[in-house]
């Protein structure tokens, strides 16, 4: 078994080398022999303090118009820039408590400034990396959800042609919603980052999403 520390150097030494790291550390080979549920989509909920808090401190990212939805294409080179990305963020932030980080039991939602944070600064750097790349952000959404101690957990979720997977600071793995072990309670729409929906079983249609490939992730 590696260690945490040789399998995150080796992961970083994929990443700089190889623009990917190597299948024999993920659970996944080939972007073709992969698919997955969506998770089921619920009534509106609320809106998590955090994101609103960091709405207040990054207006221009908030105020922002409904959109289409839209699934990603997965191919295997998206799953390498989804890998890719996962690893090299889940090396680059130190992990840290927000009460330790900020002084404060107020949920905070920022990037990684300063290079620590919690699960919610790694998954919103994810984000804002991919969004960068030119991912569609109605793909790349925020989600709460509750781990294996039942305690509160924040991942990215990222929605594709071939299911709902998991962007996650816990583990390198790009695993299938269903596969991670966790209890999802709710996430952003894809329509509207601003407004979340519950996530479990719901008689209420959902909403039919374009497929797209990420443009400039492809280049």
């Amino acid at each position: 078994m590696l260690g945490g520390l040789t399998r995150t150097l080796l992961l970083s030494i994929a990443v700089l080398a190889f623009g990917f790291a190597p299948a024999s550390m993920h659970g996944f080979a080939q972007a073709d022999d992969l698919h997955t549920d969506a998770a089921p989509i619920g009534a509106v909920t609320t809106m998590p303090y955090g994101w609103a808090d960091f709405c207040g401190r990054h207006a221009d990212e908030c105020r922002v118009d409904a959109l289409q939805p839209v699934d990603i294409v997965l191919t295997a080179k998206i799953m390498r820039t989804l890998r890719r990305v996962n690893g090299s963020v889940n090396a680059a932030i130190e992990p840290v408590s927000n009460l330790d980080h900020w002084g404060t039991m107020l949920d905070h939602w920022d990037y990684p400034t300063d290079g620590k944070g919690d699960c919610k600064i790694y998954a919103l750097q994810k984000r804002k990396m991919l969004i960068e790349m030119g991912f569609p952000r109605q793909a790349l959404l925020m989600t709460i959800v509750r781990d294996q101690e039942d305690n509160g957990h924040t991942i990215l979720t990222v929605k594709t042609d071939k299911g709902d997977f998991i962007l996650d600071n816990m583990v390198e793995d790009i695993r299938p919603w269903d596969a991670t072990g966790y209890k999802f309670v709710k996430r952003q729409s894809q329509s509207d980052p601003n407004v979340w929906v519950s996530i479990g079983t719901s008689s209420a249609p959902r909403t039919t999403a374009v497929a797209t490939t990420a443009s400039r992730a492809l280049n």
